[in-house]
């Protein structure tokens, strides 16, 4: 019977990924966790509310008081929605900076990988070749760059989306506080 033995930079190699995979899916589970929670309490906090609101209905004296519990609980159940949004939004945030940061310590111990393979590669490699690894290194830390710029990029449209997200449901009252115009 013949023993296969496997070399221990591929075993380490796969356990570094399997350990990625259980992180990342870590991180899923735990999101989806944390989603079905808010919306589980949401959702019942929204019947017990709707409950109460129609028993207040169904008890209104006259057509003024319904009038006036109407537009009471339509600006209630607007800032719930808003709050609930909020709340959605802040979620899918520290989701995306999760996973975000997972990529990140992906991407970075895939570089140094890369790195090692490479200087490995030319101190083995014929007399002559410099040039040629020095290309694959310049190409290597333009792509780096790249990301690098791309990463930044997207981190602004991140921080702009939020400050505007924050500014408009700041900026969003009651609606019965705004001035009606003639």
């Amino acid at each position: 019977m013949t023993t296969f033995s496997v070399p221990e930079e591929l075993s380490t190699y796969y356990k570094t990924h399997v350990d990625t995979m259980l992180k990342f899916a870590d991180v899923g589970v735990s999101a989806t966790e944390q989603w079905f929670d808010l919306y589980a309490k949401s959702a019942k906090a929204a019947t017990a509310e709707a409950l109460k609101q129609t028993r207040a209905l169904a008890a209104a004296k006259d057509v003024q008081e319904l009038t006036s519990l109407q537009t009471s609980f339509s600006q209630a159940n607007g800032e719930k929605v808003s709050g609930f949004a909020r709340a959605a939004y802040g979620w899918a945030t520290e989701t995306h900076g999760e996973f975000s940061k997972l990529v990140e310590e992906q991407i970075t111990e895939t570089n140094r990988n890369v790195a090692a393979a490479i200087d490995k590669a030319s101190k083995s490699a014929p007399s002559g070749s410099e040039f040629a690894f020095n290309a694959v290194k310049q190409a290597v830390s333009a792509a780096n760059q790249a990301y690098d710029a791309l990463s930044k990029a997207s981190k602004q449209v991140v921080d702009m989306t939020e400050a505007t997200v924050s500014a408009g449901t700041a900026g969003a009252g009651p609606a019965g506080s705004r001035k009606k115009v003639a």
